[in-house]
């Protein structure tokens, strides 16, 4: 799978130039002609970097970007702002909207490569994403982790998992699937903006399987948040019939029919609270624990280790 980009530009001969420079690079590109619909496209796939025009009718580039940066799901997209030349002001106001960078028209290939790939090797240093939903990935978490046993500090790890996933999965196709994992993706960073601090984490480990990392204060204010946005929000994954009846029907290996329940969201709460946790490993044993204990109770809930050491 190749680096995605998209050209958001009215003009169509500039976005021609701009395709058979990057062609050189082995990119796949996107095209937009217009604000409104570079926006779209950025919310509704997974892209590695847009280019935007400063000046684009039914919304310039500098609103798409700074949309695009106050969202908790796309904030971590690198964006260059392509302006016009000797506009100091354009490129001042695309910088304070949030552009990664920016290359004035009409620009030099090689230099608008160079600083292509400046901008996605700072991006790929600063966050080993999730392509899905561009959160931190598995390199991200551990480091995270090992930083919590090391440092000793009070801390909580929520392992999140959706229940009855793979069921949705199979009926609903994975297009629908992804939407589900990027809306709960959604959920789980207001949930940390809202009641968490700056310093929480919220990294996606795979699939449909997240961790949030907070302090023992917090969690059940985050866990809270969580559960009651995503039982808000999953009946909406639905069509009519399903969601009326509150369950899809699916069959088991025996092809027996089953009733099964609409989606819901398990947590299990690891913290150092009770317990001194010396290595990572262990921290994932507690977790994956927690998270089974908590999806046999077949509803939206959390589950936290409340259990002491023995003396």
């Amino acid at each position: 799978m190749g680096t995605k980009i998209l050209i958001a530009d009215d003009d169509p001969d500039i976005r021609e130039i701009l395709k058979i420079t990057l062609s050189e690079g082995e990119y796949e590109i996107i095209e937009a002609s217009n604000g409104q619909e570079a926006l779209e496209i950025i919310r509704s796939r997974p892209l590695d970097l847009a280019l935007l025009d400063y000046k684009m009718p039914l919304m310039d580039g500098r609103q798409v970007c700074n949309l695009v940066k106050k969202d908790l799901l796309l904030q971590y997209l690198p964006v260059i702002m392509v302006t016009g030349k000797g506009e100091v002001s354009d490129k001042i106001s695309g910088i304070d909207a949030g552009a990664d960078d920016y290359v004035v028209k009409p620009f030099e290939p090689k230099e608008l490569m160079a600083r292509i790939r400046m901008v996605l090797r700072r991006t790929q240093r600063d966050l080993e994403a999730n392509p899905l939903t561009r959160l931190p990935g598995n390199v991200s978490i551990l480091n995270e982790l090992s930083k919590c046993v090391e440092t000793r500090k009070s801390y909580a790890v929520c392992y999140v998992d959706l229940d009855k996933f793979k069921a949705y999965n199979d009926k609903y196709g994975f297009e629908c699937g992804d939407t589900v994992i990027r809306e709960t993706a959604r959920i789980l960073l207001n949930a940390v903006k809202e009641f968490g601090s700056s310093d929480n984490f919220v990294g996606h480990i795979g699939g449909d399987d997240f961790v949030v990392v907070t302090t023992p204060d917090l969690a059940d204010k985050i866990c809270e948040k969580i559960i009651h946005d995503f039982d808000k929000i999953s009946p909406t994954f639905y069509n009519q019939e399903d969601k009326e009846n509150g369950f899809i029907i699916g069959y088991d290996r025996q092809s027996k029919i089953h009733k099964i329940p609409l989606l819901s969201i398990s947590i299990g709460v690891v913290s150092n609270e009770m317990r001194s946790i010396t290595h990572v490993a262990q921290i994932g044993e507690i977790g994956a624990e927690l998270k089974k204990l908590a999806k046999s109770l077949e509803r939206s809930n959390y589950v936290k280790d409340k259990r002491q050491e023995k003396p």
